[in-house]
């Protein structure tokens, strides 16, 4: 592990050594790469969607313990605009807790009553927001920090069309609770930015999907190695339901339906089923097939290697790009100065 390089109010909130979350992957975020990024001195967050049943999500966290050596990690809990979506949230969250998990990462819909219910058990909440209209209303809600989302996230950003450094300087300005910023983050430059701004760290996806306890497809990881920043495309948007993924078969497909005018979900069939991605790019290679979500900041991805090392590359730029900051700072002029 990476020695402490920064302290800011995310560390200490969440007892962890670097300023670097994980967001919650769907499909990816199991045992695994989450004990990774917390063996990294980061806070992952296992994804409880990801699981086949209760029993397979309770294992994931046993193992996860287990990894971690009793470190603490997370949970993501995502909430539906519809009600009877949200069946299972409470389910997992009394699981997790059972388990003695005391971080989670919440997304979605109003979640005030999660967040209240999180807080009497002891928990803390990091609250992820697509926009500052999200953001502070999570902090009227009781969430302890926020992770603030740009446009450039890769899956699901929300309707937000602002770019992430935009609203991080906005944020820094109107939120009080410590603020995490997210959205195409994937070099060391980007946090020193994150952190002269003010905010307290970045939260990070795509920059780790070739971290080799990811567990995809090695032909997956490959593909990735090649991509640059125009690798992916938004889509769903004329639907409220805006989608960054990889530009492939699947999703020129989508593209060209959502073209020709589709005003619902059912006009693309099992096109945008998520298990797609996971049967036939995660587990085979083919990313062709899916909707696989993925930022720009894939760019900076060069190799296949531990997360870890991720981590310590990231640390190590950051402190390079903010160590010219002094010599560019001008001295001040005094009165007696001619």
């Amino acid at each position: 592990m990476t020695a402490p390089v920064f302290g800011t109010r995310i560390t200490e909130l969440l007892g962890i050594d670097h300023p670097i979350l994980g967001g919650g992957l769907m499909w990816l975020s199991d045992a695994r790469y989450v004990a990774a990024l917390v063996n990294a001195g980061c806070m992952g967050f296992i994804t409880p969607r990801s699981f086949e049943g209760d029993e397979a999500f309770a294992a994931a966290l046993a193992q996860c313990s287990e990894l971690t050596g009793g470190r603490a990690f997370g949970v993501n809990l995502t909430l539906s605009k519809r009600p009877e979506a949200n069946s299972a949230v409470r389910r997992w969250m009394d699981i997790a807790l059972a388990h003695g998990v005391r971080h989670f990462e919440t997304a979605g819909y109003a979640p005030g009553e999660l967040i209240g219910t999180l807080h009497a058990a002891g928990a803390v909440v990091v609250h992820k927001a697509p926009g500052l209209r999200h953001a502070l209303a999570a902090e009227r809600a009781g969430a302890d920090a926020v992770a603030v989302v740009g446009m450039e996230e890769g899956g699901h950003p929300g309707a937000n069309e602002l770019p992430t450094m935009l609203l991080g300087a906005l944020a820094a300005e109107q939120l009080r609770v410590p603020v995490v910023l997210a959205g195409g983050i994937g070099h060391g430059r980007q946090l020193a930015a994150v952190l002269a701004q003010g905010l307290e760290g970045v939260l990070i996806g795509t920059r780790f999907l070739v971290a080799e306890e990811i567990a995809t497809h090695d032909a997956y990881k490959q593909h990735l190695l090649g991509c640059d920043e125009h690798a992916t495309v938004r889509l769903l948007h004329t639907l409220g339901n805006t989608w960054r993924v990889l530009a492939n078969d699947t999703a020129r497909e989508v593209g060209e339906i959502e073209r020709a005018g589709a005003n619902d979900h059912t006009a693309f069939g099992g096109l945008i089923d998520g298990r797609v991605t996971r049967d036939h790019c995660y587990a085979q290679g083919d990313w062709q097939r899916g909707m696989v979500s993925l930022g720009p900041s894939i760019a900076f991805a060069q190799r296949i290697e531990p997360l870890a090392d991720i981590v310590a590359d990231l640390l190590a730029q950051a402190q390079s790009a903010l160590a010219r900051v002094p010599s560019l700072l001008r001295p001040q002029l005094t009165s007696e100065s001619p």
